[in-house]
């Protein structure tokens, strides 16, 4: 089993298919667990396989010659074309066609994968518009790293996770201070060709589908965490790596016309354990380094720019909640009742919001000293602020549309089966140009939208992935720009004084 990704030959340089992702992870030696058991082959396993073959079908969009001028980029340097994932923009052009690219691919899954292979692509695109953050504590070669993998990764379209924060063990106390000290994921022992990592990182969303790791930490690491001030990449079948998911919504799915969404999008979300994984030097970007592992984030456009895929995804997933909603009131014969029009108009307002953030990011996009540019971060992080309020009072307002309708519903599709129960259904659960079959469809979809165990996963990713919301709203007040606000104050103060008004 290979561990450096330089003597990786899983991936063949190119655009990658569906099929040539699919084989680079079967049977490749990962170890995945759930229910008990351990899991030799994700591709066929019910937990997995449905996922596999959505992302697979990502990767069919972006390799079809048909495609190639909305979801592919030629590399002004070399002349190789690239999945526009991996886009280092240089203009706001690049910054909209790389969100063309972003946008069919959600389209593709209804924005509701949040870890798609453009995600963690993303981040490691910024940090390769500002590598010289890695070396500025004299870490040349860590930069240089950084470099090599990114352009491996571009040149390949591999699908990269990450686990960037702890386990919720004893938040009370730095990593370092943890009960035994390695419980969370950190460097235990240093080799001349690499190192060892020992301990546990969450929430690997997709880490059981993809074919590398990233390992670094978001989490303010505080004096004496050095052990944890990481970045690095580890093969997902890396000897060591386990990986343990949580329930499976899709396998708990009895049939996809009763579980639509669930069967073919939950991308599970795991707990990694490093036992003693070795890692090459040539995988590490940051090392012992508690200041480069804070400003990975903030000094390079990474979080921008994967925070920006991330709203992208998110604008697909509003408005098929917008056309869900406005379908189900058409077809209970509501839409013209001013209270419903009231609640679209309510929903409208939050997805347009959304929508018009996503596209003030690009227009206020700004130009790095490389000459890059990057998502307009004001716009960004009032988008995150907003994300999380938003999308749980638009589920809200989509049970007030349904109202009892999504629980009044036969209780499998095996219902239909029957002649008797069948006869019953198709004369009780309709709706004028709406037969049993079609209402129930669109019910069921709604339920796992609003209702289901999948519907609540949903809800507390969108509110918490980007970090708790008093993180979030912090990070809003440092980048809003007070310069404008402070001049008008001035302005305003400037205007009188004891006497009254000045000239």
């Amino acid at each position: 089993m290979m561990v450096n990704y330089l003597d990786d030959n899983r991936f063949s340089v190119g655009l990658r298919t569906g099929a040539q992702y699919i084989e680079a992870i079967k049977n490749d030696g990962r170890r995945v667990f759930i229910d008990g058991k351990e899991v030799r082959d994700v591709t066929i396993h019910p937990a997995f396989s449905d996922a596999v073959r959505t992302i697979a079908g990502l990767y069919d969009i972006s390799s079809d010659p048909e495609n190639s001028k909305l979801m592919t980029h030629t590399a002004p340097a070399t002349g190789d074309v690239f999945n526009y994932i991996w886009c280092l923009p240089r203009d706001k052009a690049d910054l909209h066609a790389r969100r063309g690219a972003i946008e069919r691919w959600s389209e593709a899954t209804f924005g509701l994968m949040g870890r798609s292979p453009d995600h963690v692509a993303g981040f490691f695109a910024g940090w390769a518009m500002a590598p010289d953050v890695f070396a500025r504590n004299g870490s040349l070669e860590l930069k240089q790293n950084l470099i090599r993998f990114y352009e491996f990764a571009r040149a390949r379209d591999i699908f990269i996770t990450y686990t960037i924060i702890p386990p919720q063990i004893d938040r009370s106390k730095p990593m370092h201070m943890q009960n035994p000290p390695d419980l969370y994921a950190g460097v235990i022992d240093e080799r001349d060709n690499g190192i060892i990592i020992r301990g546990a990182q969450m929430l690997g969303t997709g880490t059981a589908l993809s074919d590398y790791l990233n390992l670094s930490q978001i989490t303010p690491v505080q004096p004496g965490d050095d052990a944890h001030a990481l970045n690095l990449v580890v093969p997902c079948n890396a000897p060591g790596l386990k990986i343990y998911s949580r329930r499976s919504y899709a396998s708990a799915a009895n049939s996809v016309f009763d579980y639509p969404l669930a069967t073919r999008f939950d991308e599970t979300d795991s707990l990694v354990v490093f036992d003693d994984v070795f890692v090459p030097w040539e995988q590490v970007f940051v090392y012992k380094d508690i200041d480069t592992c804070r400003d990975q984030w903030w000094k390079t456009p990474a979080h921008a720019m994967g925070n920006h895929q991330s709203q992208i995804r998110l604008v697909t997933k509003l408005r098929l909640m917008m056309g869900l909603a406005r379908r189900v009131s058409e077809m209970n014969g509501v839409t013209q009742i001013a209270e419903v029009q009231t609640l679209l108009g309510e929903m409208g307002s939050y997805a347009a919001m959304m929508e018009g953030l996503v596209d003030a990011q690009i227009a206020t996009c700004t130009t790095n000293e490389n000459g890059y540019v990057e998502p307009g971060r004001q716009a960004l992080y009032a988008a995150i602020v907003l994300q999380s309020e938003a999308y749980p009072r638009m589920l809200e307002y989509l049970r007030e549309l349904c109202g009892g309708g999504v629980i009044q519903l036969p209780s499998s599709v095996t219902d239909f089966t029957n002649p008797e129960t069948r006869i019953d259904i198709e004369r009780y659960i309709q709706s004028p140009q709406y037969p049993a079959t079609e209402r129930v469809k669109l019910l069921k979809m709604i339920w796992e939208l609003i209702g289901s165990e999948f519907a609540g996963r949903q809800e507390q990713y969108e509110k918490f992935y980007a970090g708790p919301p008093f993180v979030v709203k912090k990070r809003m007040a440092m980048e809003y720009n007070f310069n404008k606000s402070d001049k008008l104050v001035n302005a305003a103060l400037a205007g009188y004084d004891l006497d009254g008004r000045c000239d």
